[in-house]
């Protein structure tokens, strides 16, 4: 089953993955499942009537957070005169709520026995995504006269899901049984409520600690409605571009995670299914990409990796201090130490990202308390880069992990195991420093440089990081630049010999600001060309290199993420032609997923598909995805705060017409920004 034969609901952390009738039936090929906190709490959940499986009519995509199925019993060369038919509409929202309607259509009375199997197998979302599922502990099932307790102990760690009815329902050991008679043209409902437990040391449920936005269909609505409500308006005559970032903004919402204990701040999950947890890099680069459109979680996201910023040396969670964390996981193997990931800091980006997001966030919001509070944690993010990333001595951040059994070989965004390589294909040894984090890199200095001087009172550190970053690009543009293709290395190995292949990685250093002006041009003509630019997007790895995979992971896929910090980098250098050909391609591509762009698709040129082709098990929805639409706006209407006052600087792809943002969000207020055709420049003034 793939991802687009999968209905999915979630909220946050929580979310269910079902077929298209509603059912769910978990094997190690289909990851189906209502999972909360890295595990699964059911794993089978199959409704009958009479003994009948029931087919599917048609559903509803309802909102983020719930659905609802039409469905009839039998099969379907023989439901056409069905004298049934059965209404399944579930919500999740902290529980997960399911109310079954059945109606007789027959002018006879009738008596139905109306089953639901229940089973689950606490699977940690680890063990699902390997397809291997191997508990150490006691699963146990309780039958009690008015609801039916699935559970799962393994010493302190327990897992329970507890599911009741307002029907008077039978309970067994492997679900429970209505038995309803109904009248010609009859009616009966019923509501189930699904409860997830997570116990831990002491007797405490770690979910108490899990913010939901509201255990209710009625709340969640509200919610939405003022997340949206507080958003900037956009109004366009690009029907497509309307749609697709007010599905941007539902996304967003959906994804929205309050991490435990943590005070029930919240910040972007990376992605559903596999990722709907707290990653350093994913929130980071969504927050920059949403910025001028929902700012708040940047503080939120920037307050939380702060509190969890690394303090010692842990080399099964490559820890460091100073260093931000990759990703966050609450399950079973991070709880008994079988994976490193509570948490987990096998990441090289992210802790120059933080500085940056928090430059970038004071900027747009003037918050100086934000930059002042968190001044200890961005010089220890900076001491991190100078005195613990530079494995090799030479001024550049590497990365090898210490934790060889469970810890991530690459670290950089591009994190499967092929993704560095030389032009031969090999895969080069370790330390390897990639090319778009030194961009970073420079980038955090040169920002930090500015709160230094100016919240900090330290004029001194100022000069040093701004001296530290001019070596770094004079240095990087030496060492990395690849003289026969002119474009700059995917990496260097640790003998600063070049992984010389083409990727998209040099696009990420445009928007750093670490590319030589006289080489900008070469840089933006190769990301516009045959090899990189598929017609849909840029690729991860470009056509003809001996790796390149038009469905590879990351050797040879169009990440929507990817193609928007490239399309900003292009802005920064004055490229806004080849801008304006990326955000087409993705625009374009957007209304093919009813504006829901997938983490990645395939790299085919565009005259050979009429569609772009989903990669396999692409997660969907997906943060940075997400931020997509938002960035490529932000760059075509150039938005860009400068020095207390909105610069904008308008440039629209062909046939996007006109568009209007207006009530934008930060320090001077909330303004307008307006964009007709390509020249029409609007000088917003303070």
């Amino acid at each position: 089953m793939g991802a687009s034969d999968t209905i999915r609901i979630l909220d946050g952390n929580t979310f269910v993955v079902s077929q298209d009738t509603g059912d769910i039936e978990s094997t190690p090929s289909e990851p189906t499942g209502l999972f909360s906190i890295d595990t699964r709490f059911l794993s089978h959940w199959v409704l009958t009537v009479n003994g009948e499986r029931l087919n599917a009519l048609s559903y509803d995509d309802l909102q983020y957070y719930e659905a609802r199925f039409f469905l009839v019993p039998g099969m379907a060369t023989h439901y056409i005169d069905a004298k049934l038919s059965v209404i399944r509409e579930r919500a999740v929202g902290g529980s997960f709520r399911e109310t079954l309607t059945i109606l007789n259509h027959d002018e006879k009375a009738v008596d139905l026995e109306i089953r639901m199997d229940a089973g689950s197998d606490f699977a940690d979302l680890f063990q699902v995504k390997d397809e291997i599922v191997n508990k150490k502990g006691e699963i146990y099932t309780e039958v009690e006269p008015d609801r039916l307790r699935l559970g799962y102990r393994r010493g302190n760690f327990r897992r329970e899901t507890v599911i009741s009815s307002a029907g008077s329902a039978r309970y067994d050991k492997n679900g429970f049984t209505y038995t309803v008679h109904l009248e010609p043209n009859g009616q009966w409902d019923t509501e189930i409520d699904v409860q997830t437990h997570a116990v831990g040391p002491g007797g405490r449920d770690l979910r108490m600690g899990l913010r939901a936005h509201g255990t209710e269909r009625l709340a969640l609505q509200h919610d939405l409605e003022e997340w949206i409500a507080r958003a900037p308006k956009v109004n366009t005559e690009h029907e497509q571009l309307a749609s697709t970032y007010k599905r941007s903004l539902i996304d967003l919402a959906a994804l929205r995670f309050s991490p435990l204990s943590l005070g029930g701040q919240a910040l972007p999950a990376a992605g559903l299914p596999w990722f709907m947890t707290m990653f350093g890099r994913d929130s980071i680069l969504t927050c920059l990409q949403v910025l001028p459109f929902v700012p708040d979680l940047s503080r939120t996201t920037l307050r939380i990796l702060a509190a969890l910023q690394g303090t010692r040396f842990d080399d099964f969670r490559d820890e460091d201090p100073g260093r931000i964390l990759h990703e966050m996981r609450y399950g079973e193997t991070a709880a008994f130490e079988e994976q490193p990931h509570s948490p987990y800091y096998g990441s090289v980006d992210a802790t120059p990202l933080f500085v940056v997001l928090l430059d970038e966030y004071e900027k747009w919001s003037g918050d100086v308390a934000l930059v002042k509070e968190l001044e200890r944690e961005c010089r220890a993010a900076l001491r991190w880069i100078d005195d613990y990333a530079d494995l090799a001595g030479n001024g550049y951040i590497w990365y090898e992990r210490r934790n060889s059994d469970t810890g991530l070989e690459n670290q950089c965004w591009k994190d499967s195991w092929d993704s560095i390589s030389y032009r031969d294909g090999t895969l080069p040894p370790f330390p390897r420093a990639t090319c778009e984090v030194q961009g970073y890199a420079y980038d955090a200095k040169v920002r930090a440089a500015r709160l230094a001087r100016e919240f900090w009172g330290d004029p001194g550190y100022a000069d040093q990081l701004e001296r530290e970053a001019a070596q770094l690009k004079e240095r990087f543009n030496r060492d990395f630049w690849v003289e026969d293709g002119e474009y700059y290395a995917l990496a260097l190995d640790p003998d600063g010999r070049q992984c010389g292949t083409l990727s998209s990685n040099i696009g990420h250093l445009l928007w750093s600001g670490i590319v030589d002006d006289g080489r900008a041009e070469k840089i933006a003509d190769h990301l516009v060309g045959p090899r990189l630019f598929s017609g849909w997007g840029v690729r991860t790895l470009a056509e003809g290199e001996v790796r390149y995979n038009p469905i590879g992971y990351h050797n040879g896929t169009i990440w929507p993420f990817d193609n928007s910090f490239i399309a900003w980098g292009l802005r920064r250098y004055g490229f806004a032609e080849h801008a304006a050909t990326i955000a087409n391609g993705i625009l374009d591509a957007a209304t093919f997923f009813q504006g829901r762009l997938p983490e990645a698709f395939g790299g085919y040129r565009r005259e050979l598909t009429k569609f772009p082709v989903e990669y396999p098990t692409a997660c969907s929805p997906q943060a940075w995805s997400t931020g997509t639409p938002l960035l490529l706006l932000r760059t075509m209407l150039g938005l860009e705060p400068h020095e207390g006052h909105l610069a904008v600087d308008p440039m629209l792809p062909m046939g996007m017409g006109r568009i209007e943002v207006l009530d934008i969000p930060g320090r001077w207020g909330r303004v307008d920004a307006f964009a007709r055709g390509r020249l029409d420049l609007q000088n917003l003034g303070d």
